[in-house]
């Protein structure tokens, strides 16, 4: 099966898609708790469950037509993390997400990303809104939200963990554009 999956460039970033490879360099960056902290079991993965959230990824563009990406950073070359829109059963609704390795944070990766994601997001998949479900003590996550436009909404029970709804109209996303 060919999987049309695009590459998106950013003035810093590249968004590619997910390759095998990329189960291993996710793993390596997951090792640190405070990586994982705020996103979906909060574990420590192993490697295996790196490799099988790769793999679901992968299969999630198959599904939905879009997904998570591998970010890789231009300068440099090298995987640091993923960013993408994921919808998975039982799901509040069409996700921007994003992980990020340690070594990468603060320097705005995350909102370049997760912004580069979104607008692909409304202009290629026609979305009418976009979420983001953060943790409510993720104050980083809660600032790239704000940054990409995105208001609180709620909250909801997401993987046994209590998360905040943050989201974006189409309307909204479309007036912030000028």
């Amino acid at each position: 099966m060919d999987l049309a999956i695009p590459t998106l460039e950013t003035e810093r970033l590249t968004l590619r898609p997910l390759r095998e490879a990329d189960a291993t360099a996710l793993f390596e960056l997951s090792q640190d708790p405070d990586v994982v902290r705020y996103v979906g079991d909060r574990r420590v993965p192993t490697l295996q469950e790196a490799w099988r959230a790769v793999a679901g990824w992968i299969g999630h563009w198959a599904l939905r037509g879009y997904g998570q990406w591998a970010i890789e950073e231009r300068a440099s070359g090298q995987f640091i993390g993923r960013a993408g829109i994921i919808n998975p059963a039982e799901w509040p609704g069409p996700e921007v997400g994003y992980l990020l390795g340690r070594a990468w944070w603060g320097r705005g990766y995350a909102t370049e990303a997760a912004r580069a994601a979104m607008d692909w997001g409304f202009r290629e998949i026609g979305f009418d809104d976009l979420l983001s479900l953060i943790d409510p003590n993720n104050r980083a996550s809660i600032g790239v939200a704000t940054r990409l436009g995105e208001s609180l909404r709620g909250e909801a029970e997401v993987m046994g963990n209590r998360v905040l709804l943050y989201g974006i109209s189409r309307a909204e996303w479309e007036a912030s554009r000028g």
